[in-house]
C-alpha cells in the first residue's frame, strides 16, 4: 500500500514565496520604526527572510524628555547597525515622505457641530 504525500510534505517540496520584497530598497534610504517606539533611519545594505536588516549610515531620531511618544528632529549618528527583524515595527522608504499638516485637527475658533 502506498499514502498520499501528507500536506506538509508538498509544502516543504513548493518553493517558499517571499512576502516581503525589500529587494527594491537595497542601497536606498529607508526609515524604520521598532517596537518600543524608537526610529531609525539608513541606508539598506541587506535583508534576510526573517526581516532582520543591514543599514549603514543609521541615524536614530531622539525622543522628547517630556514626552516619550514624540521624537524629536535632532539625531545621533549610529553607523553600520543590524536590525533584528523581530523587533521592527515599520520599513518605509523616505524618497518622497514629507510630513503633511493633520486635517482633522479643527482650529480654536471653530466649533464642533459645523
Amino acid at each position: 500500500l502506498v499514502s498520499p504525500p501528507r500536506a506538509g510534505a508538498r509544502m516543504a517540496s513548493q518553493k517558499k514565496a517571499i512576502v516581503l520584497d525589500m529587494s527594491k530598497y537595497v542601497d536606498k534610504s529607508v526609515r524604520v520604526k521598532f517596537m518600543g517606539g524608537r526610529e531609525v533611519v539608513g541606508v539598506l545594505k541587506g535583508y534576510d527572510a526573517l526581516l532582520n536588516l543591514v543599514l549603514d549610515e543609521a541615524h536614530e531620531y531622539l525622543k522628547d524628555p517630556t514626552d516619550a511618544y514624540r521624537l524629536l528632529d535632532e539625531t545621533r549618528p549610529m553607523g553600520l547597525m543590524v536590525c533584528r527583524g523581530t523587533s521592527i515595527m515599520l520599513v518605509c522608504p523616505t524618497d518622497g515622505l514629507e510630513e503633511i499638516a493633520n486635517p482633522f485637527l479643527q482650529e480654536e475658533g471653530e466649533e464642533e457641530g459645523q
